[in-house]
């Protein structure tokens, strides 16, 4: 920030320079550290050498910049000295809100101390020093919140590049230990490991805005969400699709994990679906296959979105093995072939966890005309959606047949 470094009459008060009651920089500077301490919260909780050191001084620097001013003169070099320290504040995580109130809270007690002894007389004297508080003011909060700014953006840039290698390196099998504590993330003992797929959102496809833009700040949404439920715990290498999330075992139960994926889904807009697997960080590599292999599939169920684990479909996932059994399986709904409209209404009436109603609104058909097409699906295969048996050997069927061809 440029500052006016031209000549300026310095500010008097009764006659007296409006500098006089903080000429001793070094005693007031204590004592409004001492007030910080006991009346601004934030601060109290401070280490002591923060408090002694940068806090101390920098009540100082801003008091010198004061006197300077009022007498006329500016200081640029000490405006520097303001944004090194925001930088460092920033960087050890000290909230800039704690900043900002005790800046003010010293500008209130200085003010205080120039004003006691001011009388009516003093008006003027007094207008000219409050239009000078002001632009003090002004100076201190930009410097301060431009160099905190600038150090936060480095920060937050230097951790996601941190936890991109890390996530990088443990879906990759390498070793991570050293990478570990270069990044300073620690390494759970286990992980839910979570594949994830983000769909688009109906603005993308809007020719009138760039879907670019929109997807980005679905991701960006998206992950907002992940840090806010997760906090600096959960890994992930997301795309504007969606990726890939490690989040240690037990840091969220179970209702708190399909709670996650609805939340991340209100935060994209969209419906988010997920699935998961369990894995040591040795056998994440294998584990982030299955979970995409079985993301694959409920995509292809066209399953609801929500969070989907790999014990509630084993059985489905190995169904997706090739062999005669897949074969088998996949050819039990050749009858339904000539008939599209029965194909489809299984697999919603699937999808939808047999919920005819929801499936009547996706195909936009009465309930009764649901009820019908699966009665004609149990004629037509011998196996009747209705019953459990009939059902297990149609979702069965289902799933071997989108993997019959591939």
């Amino acid at each position: 920030m440029s500052v006016d470094s031209s000549a300026r009459p310095s500010l008097t008060l009764s006659g007296k320079p409006m500098s006089s009651p903080l000429k001793d920089v070094r005693g007031l500077s204590r004592q409004m550290v001492g007030h910080f301490v006991e009346n601004v919260i934030p601060c109290g909780t401070l280490p002591g050498d923060a408090i002694a050191g940068d806090v101390t001084t920098i009540t100082r620097v801003c008091l010198e910049l004061a006197v300077s001013m009022l007498d006329g003169k500016d200081l640029p070099e000490k405006l520097q000295r303001l944004g090194d320290a925001a930088a460092g504040w920033a960087r050890e995580g000290v909230p800039i809100d704690t900043i900002h109130h005790s800046i003010h809270e010293g500008f209130k007690m200085g003010l205080d101390l120039v004003v006691s002894d001011a009388t009516m007389k003093d008006y003027d004297d007094l207008v000219d020093g409050a239009k000078m508080v002001v632009e003090m003011l002004d100076m201190i909060n930009s410097a301060v919140s431009m160099a905190y700014v600038r150090e936060l953006r480095a920060v937050v840039s230097e951790h996601h590049t941190a936890v991109h290698t890390l996530t990088s390196a443990l879906l990759g099998g390498h070793s991570t230990s050293t990478m570990a504590r270069e990044c300073g993330i620690a390494i759970a003992s286990s992980y839910a490991v979570l594949a994830v797929a983000i769909p688009p959102h109906r603005e993308e496809h809007n020719p009138m805005v760039d879907g670019k833009v929109v997807a980005r700040r679905k991701l960006r949404r998206v992950q907002a969400e992940l840090a806010t439920r997760c906090g600096e715990a959960v890994l992930s290498l997301l795309s504007v699709d969606g990726g890939t999330v490690l989040i240690p075992s037990g840091h969220l139960d179970n209702e708190q994990l399909d709670a996650l994926v609805t939340q991340l889904s209100h935060a994209a807009q969209v419906g988010v679906t997920a699935t998961m697997v369990e894995a040591t960080p040795e056998k994440i590599p294998t584990a982030a296959d299955q979970a995409h292999e079985l993301l694959d599939m409920v995509q292809r169920l066209q399953a609801v979105a929500g969070l989907y684990r790999f014990d509630e479909l084993a059985l489905e996932y190995q169904l997706t093995r090739p062999g005669p059994g897949r074969e088998y399986l996949g050819s039990l709904l050749d009858p339904l072939d000539a008939h599209p409209e029965l194909l489809e209404t299984l697999q919603r009436h699937i999808g939808n966890n047999l919920n005819r109603q929801r499936t009547a609104r996706v195909l936009h058909v009465h309930t009764n005309t649901v009820d019908y097409r699966l009665k004609r699906i149990g004629q037509l295969t011998g196996f009747d959606p209705s019953q459990p048996s009939g059902l297990w050997y149609l979702r069965s069927a289902l799933v071997a047949r989108t993997y019959r061809t591939t």
